[in-house]
Order: C-alpha cells, then sequence, then structure tokens
C-alpha cells in the first residue's frame, strides 16, 4: 500500500506548481527573454532558493512549464475526441483539435514559438514527440485497423503528420491574420488525411 504523501511532500509540490503557473504566465506576457527570475519568485510567492531547489535555473523552469503545457495540451485533445466513434473523423477532430489550442496566445509563444529557441529543436522534437506522437499513433492505428486508412506501418506515417501539425501550429502562432492561417492550414491538413483514406 502506498504511503501517503507528507505535509512536507506536499508542500514541495505546491511551491513547484506555483512557479510553473507564475513561469507560465510571464513567458505567454514577455517571453523567455523578457522575464527575469526574480519577477518569477515575487509572482510565485516564495523564495528564490524555493527555484534553485526545484530548477537548476530558469532554463529547466522553462522546460517545466513546456511540458506541463504539453501534457495539458494532450489532455485536452483527448477529452476533446472521446465519444468519436468513426476513427477518420477521429483524426480529422484531433487535427481540429489541436488547431484550436494553437490559437491560444500562451502556448503559441511558449510551446511553438519560443520552445524550439530556448530547449535547442532536439528537445523540444523529444518532449513534442513523448506527449503528442502516441496519440497520434493510437488515432492512426485505430482508421487503419477499421480500414479507413490504406494499410502501412504507423510509425513513419505518425513522425510525418506530427511534424506537419507541428509546422501548421507554428504558422497559425506566427501568423499577422491567425484566423486566416488556421483556415488555410486546417484545410491543407484534412486534405493530408484524406489523401491516406483506403480506396
Amino acid at each position: 500500500m502506498a504511503k501517503a504523501p507528507t505535509k512536507q511532500a506536499e508542500r514541495s509540490e505546491g511551491t513547484r506548481r506555483a512557479l510553473i503557473a507564475a513561469a507560465r504566465e510571464l513567458f505567454a506576457e514577455r517571453g523567455y527573454a523578457g522575464v527575469g527570475t526574480e519577477e518569477i519568485v515575487v509572482r510565485a510567492r516564495v523564495t528564490r532558493g524555493a527555484l534553485y531547489h526545484h530548477f537548476d535555473d530558469k532554463r529547466d523552469l522553462f522546460r517545466a512549464v513546456h511540458e506541463t503545457m504539453e501534457e495539458g495540451l494532450v489532455a485536452s485533445i483527448g477529452a476533446q475526441i472521446e465519444g468519436v466513434e468513426d476513427p477518420f473523423e477521429l483524426l480529422q477532430a484531433g487535427v481540429r483539435a489541436f488547431l484550436d489550442a494553437c490559437e491560444d496566445p500562451a502556448i503559441a509563444r511558449i510551446a511553438l514559438i519560443e520552445a524550439p529557441t530556448v530547449l535547442g529543436w532536439a528537445q523540444w522534437r523529444e518532449i513534442d514527440q513523448r506527449y503528442g506522437l502516441g496519440l497520434i499513433g493510437f488515432a492512426l492505428q485505430g482508421a487503419i485497423d477499421a480500414g479507413a486508412l490504406s494499410e502501412q506501418p504507423v510509425e513513419p506515417l505518425a513522425h510525418l503528420l506530427s511534424s506537419a501539425m507541428g509546422e501548421a501550429g507554428i504558422m497559425v502562432a506566427t501568423a499577422a491574420d491567425p484566423a486566416t492561417a488556421r483556415a488555410e492550414v486546417e484545410a491543407a491538413l484534412l486534405a493530408l488525411l484524406e489523401g491516406l483514406r483506403a480506396p
């Protein structure tokens, strides 16, 4: 039987969550370079020592913010597509839910614009694939199993679709007119899916 967390462990986790929440707000407002660690600890109402107890540095905290956002994004998409029974419609709904999220200014700035630069492309891609690739692969495998998509290896297709969706998200996040960009990339991604349909 697992032990209940101690009061100290609960306080420690609460401090960590407060730091991540404060950093997320500030990074979304002004970007990584525009935010100092002192502002983060003030907004989180914790000490500077608490920050360095939980994170190596500001970049490490940014990574935690990004991972938390990715985890939340996958959970949100999963909740939105729950109950969609048709396997091809499930893929379409997943694409739309992802693009909806890309219109959120915090997700756009932190996860799509800043994370590749702050974390480096390799680490950003590893985090992105750890959270999103499984969901994409699951949806693709379900569509193949149901005969909605042509039989083919799932892993390379999941990587390609994930990359296409990531690029679409960046286009929405950096566009002067996000709504127009969103409509255009949604049409292109859905056309891409149509091309994968089983004959």
